[in-house]
Protein backbone atom coordinates (compact mmCIF):
# COMPACT_ATOMS: atom_id res chain seq x y z
CA UNK A 1 0.00 0.00 0.00
CA UNK A 2 1.89 3.27 -0.72
CA UNK A 3 0.73 5.92 1.19
CA UNK A 4 1.39 9.84 -0.32
CA UNK A 5 3.40 12.25 1.74
CA UNK A 6 1.66 14.90 3.99
CA UNK A 7 3.03 18.55 3.19
CA UNK A 8 3.35 21.48 5.40
CA UNK A 9 2.79 24.57 3.27
CA UNK A 10 2.68 28.64 4.60
CA UNK A 11 3.58 31.80 2.38
CA UNK A 12 6.78 31.37 3.89
CA UNK A 13 7.89 27.94 2.38
CA UNK A 14 5.36 27.98 -0.94
CA UNK A 15 7.36 31.15 -2.23
CA UNK A 16 11.25 30.12 -1.38
CA UNK A 17 10.20 26.40 -2.94
CA UNK A 18 9.02 28.37 -6.18
CA UNK A 19 11.85 31.06 -6.30
CA UNK A 20 13.61 29.15 -8.62
CA UNK A 21 10.77 27.69 -11.15
CA UNK A 22 10.18 24.75 -9.11
CA UNK A 23 6.44 24.10 -8.65
CA UNK A 24 4.33 22.55 -5.77
CA UNK A 25 3.07 19.92 -7.87
CA UNK A 26 6.41 18.54 -8.39
CA UNK A 27 7.97 19.14 -4.84
CA UNK A 28 5.40 16.97 -4.03
CA UNK A 29 5.67 14.27 -6.79
CA UNK A 30 9.21 13.99 -6.34
CA UNK A 31 7.97 12.05 -2.64
CA UNK A 32 5.36 10.15 -4.77
CA UNK A 33 8.13 8.70 -6.34
CA UNK A 34 11.29 7.16 -5.17
CA UNK A 35 13.58 10.04 -4.57
CA UNK A 36 17.12 9.49 -2.98
CA UNK A 37 17.21 11.10 0.70
CA UNK A 38 19.94 11.73 3.24
CA UNK A 39 20.78 14.31 5.98
CA UNK A 40 21.34 17.84 5.24
CA UNK A 41 23.93 18.55 7.83
CA UNK A 42 25.51 21.45 6.68
CA UNK A 43 22.14 23.00 7.22
CA UNK A 44 20.67 21.27 10.11
CA UNK A 45 21.36 24.42 12.71
CA UNK A 46 18.07 24.62 14.50
CA UNK A 47 16.34 21.31 13.00
CA UNK A 48 17.36 18.78 11.30
CA UNK A 49 17.30 18.61 7.53
CA UNK A 50 16.87 16.34 4.53
CA UNK A 51 17.61 16.45 1.10
CA UNK A 52 15.85 14.20 -2.01
CA UNK A 53 16.55 14.23 -5.44
CA UNK A 54 14.78 12.71 -8.01
CA UNK A 55 13.22 13.65 -11.18
CA UNK A 56 9.57 15.04 -12.01
CA UNK A 57 7.13 13.34 -14.09
CA UNK A 58 9.06 15.21 -17.30
CA UNK A 59 12.23 13.55 -16.31
CA UNK A 60 13.90 17.14 -15.02
CA UNK A 61 16.58 16.63 -11.90
CA UNK A 62 14.99 18.28 -8.75
CA UNK A 63 16.32 19.13 -5.54
CA UNK A 64 14.66 19.80 -2.73
CA UNK A 65 15.71 20.30 1.47
CA UNK A 66 12.79 19.70 3.66
CA UNK A 67 12.37 18.65 7.20
CA UNK A 68 9.84 16.69 8.92
CA UNK A 69 7.50 18.05 11.31
CA UNK A 70 4.32 16.85 13.51
CA UNK A 71 1.47 18.99 12.26
CA UNK A 72 -2.49 17.39 14.00
CA UNK A 73 -0.28 14.40 14.88
CA UNK A 74 0.83 13.59 11.51
CA UNK A 75 4.38 13.48 10.22
CA UNK A 76 4.65 16.15 7.21
CA UNK A 77 7.12 17.31 4.98
CA UNK A 78 7.85 20.85 4.93
CA UNK A 79 9.86 21.27 1.60
CA UNK A 80 12.36 24.16 2.61
CA UNK A 81 13.93 24.93 -0.37
CA UNK A 82 13.86 23.58 -4.28
CA UNK A 83 15.43 24.19 -7.32
CA UNK A 84 16.59 22.53 -10.90
CA UNK A 85 19.78 20.13 -10.07
CA UNK A 86 22.97 21.35 -12.09
CA UNK A 87 24.92 19.54 -14.87
CA UNK A 88 27.06 18.61 -12.45
CA UNK A 89 24.99 17.50 -9.69
CA UNK A 90 22.80 15.43 -12.78
CA UNK A 91 25.92 13.42 -13.80
CA UNK A 92 26.64 12.71 -9.56
CA UNK A 93 22.86 11.62 -9.35
CA UNK A 94 22.53 9.50 -12.98
CA UNK A 95 25.82 7.54 -11.45
CA UNK A 96 24.26 6.98 -7.89
CA UNK A 97 20.64 5.89 -9.68
CA UNK A 98 22.77 3.30 -11.50
CA UNK A 99 24.84 1.89 -8.92
CA UNK A 100 22.01 1.38 -6.98
CA UNK A 101 19.50 0.11 -10.41
CA UNK A 102 21.73 -1.10 -13.16
CA UNK A 103 18.61 -1.23 -15.41
CA UNK A 104 17.21 1.98 -14.71
CA UNK A 105 16.41 4.73 -17.78
CA UNK A 106 17.77 7.61 -15.53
Amino acid sequence: MVVKAQFDWDAGNMEKCQKHGVTLAEIQSLFDGDPFTGPDEDHSHEERRYFAIGRNRSGRPIFVAYTLRLVGGVESVRPVSARYMHRKEIERYDVLRRSQDPNSDD
